[in-house]
């Protein structure tokens, strides 16, 4: 796929989003009303659990803007570039589904946290159990 090309054509994306930027490393689509942006990174899988054996992965978040700042949180990690469209795309479609435009930004934090991505990464930082 040329770097140029959005992963996700634009008639398979739900109503309100659109590409903002592509590359072979990156991507990233922006919803109109709320205001939000979905980046899919391509990283160093330090943070990852080490019996995995992987040296990159790729990190979706999210960011928002407030009046004077922006914000970004992470949703999670995932294996593959593929799994990162598929993710961000089930995002998007959970976006679109339940979050009105007079939602607040929890609503928002709170829908994004709970799409289930595929190919997820556990994370090698997590506290073991007492």
């Amino acid at each position: 796929m040329p770097p140029d090309q959005p992963p996700i054509p634009r008639e398979v994306l739900p109503p309100g989003w659109g590409p903002l930027d592509c590359c072979d490393d990156r991507f990233e689509y922006r919803h109109s009303q709320p205001p939000l942006e979905l980046v899919a990174d391509c990283t160093a899988a330090d943070r990852s659990h080490p019996g995995l054996g992987l040296c990159r992965c790729w990190e979706l978040r999210y960011r928002y803007f407030l009046t004077d700042q922006t914000i970004t949180e992470v949703i999670g990690r995932v294996s593959t570039r593929r799994a990162a469209v598929k993710g961000a795309l089930a995002c998007m479609e959970r976006v679109h589904d339940t979050v009105s435009t007079g939602d607040g930004l929890l609503e928002v934090r709170d829908v994004l946290e709970s799409v289930p991505l595929p190919d997820l990464v556990p994370d090698g930082l997590s506290q073991s159990s007492s």
